[in-house]
């Protein structure tokens, strides 16, 4: 079982999904919505080198941009 913290937007289908394929799994997801914490946004746009697209996956030192699709923004 992993710690998984997963960067979502509110009107993002794909963050939908893939926060509900996460969590169907054994994996303990740890969401940050952008749109309802946007105080997150300095640490987001490090981690993804200035990207705004989301999802965003990380887990452990792997961070994961947009792995079935994204929204950007």
């Amino acid at each position: 079982m992993a710690r998984v913290l997963l960067y979502t937007r509110s009107d993002c289908a794909h963050s939908r999904d893939l926060l509900a394929d996460l969590g169907a799994g054994e994996d303990i997801v740890e969401e940050v919505n952008l749109t309802d914490e946007p105080q997150a946004m300095t640490e987001f746009l490090k981690l993804t080198n200035g990207r705004r697209i989301v999802p965003v996956v990380v887990r452990g030192a792997v961070i994961t941009i947009a792995p079935d699709g994204g929204t950007e923004f």
